[in-house]
């Protein structure tokens, strides 16, 4: 075991020890650029999942505000992810190693892409033309963030394994695997009214604070000392 470790250690010292404070970033190294880092992955993901939190959580409030101003929306909410296991809190999360945590980040990315995208066509083309002209602008911006944000983990998933930090075969999930298809079936086929919207963003806000959180934790695991 030693062995295998210490020439992985070895790569990421060196790893954190490359970086350029004013170059620009770029994949390939062209001339005038770096690589980015695992700790310049890691705080781009970051960063950008902070950000898409923020504004589900503003137009979630948005939404509520406007359409459910006096009513107390308590109760279960349909969210279509029920069905991927994540940990409820920190130390669950940081129990859950690695590689779980990863494949954990990836499902919840990989299934919002398509319900995001169908929501901002469904507020694109609803009649509260007062609230939507706005607050579809802020759905369409949060559904190329879930896209970008999984690119980015995706990438910075590709760079732990090369640390020998992950396994190969994370990140390698099918997308039927990700949500049962009955509970997409009202998204994919456009069916959604106020209360649907409502539900949805409710479910996003609070797996986009997942994802934010299980970044984090996942950082502070694999590059302990960084912020942590």
């Amino acid at each position: 075991m030693k062995n295998v470790w210490f020439p992985s250690l070895t790569l990421l010292c060196l790893e954190l020890s490359m970086r350029v404070g004013t170059a620009p970033i770029c994949a390939y190294g062209q001339t005038g650029c770096h690589v980015p880092t695992l700790a310049d992955l890691f705080d781009r993901v970051i960063q950008q999942s902070s950000r898409m939190h923020g504004i589900s959580s503003d137009l979630h409030s948005e939404f509520e505000q406007y359409f459910f101003p006096s009513k107390n929306l308590i109760g279960k909410r349909k969210c279509h992810t029920y069905g991927i296991l994540t940990p409820d809190d920190k130390e669950n999360a940081q129990r859950l190693g690695r590689e779980q945590l990863t494949e954990v980040i990836l499902r919840l990315l990989g299934a919002w892409g398509d319900p995001m995208s169908q929501l901002y066509q469904s507020m694109s083309r609803d009649q509260n033309q007062d609230f939507n002209h706005y607050s579809s602008n802020k759905a369409l911006e949060i559904s190329d963030m879930v896209h970008e944000l999984r690119d980015g983990v995706a990438k910075m998933t590709e760079k732990m394994k090369q640390f020998g930090v992950l396994g190969n075969t994370v990140g390698n999930i099918s997308p039927e695997s990700l949500v049962p298809s009955s509970a997409l079936s009202s998204y994919t086929q456009g069916e959604f009214n106020s209360l649907d919207h409502h539900d949805l963003l409710y479910c996003f806000r609070r797996d986009s604070n997942k994802v934010k959180n299980y970044l984090r934790i996942l950082k502070c695991t694999t590059l302990p000392g960084l912020d942590c």
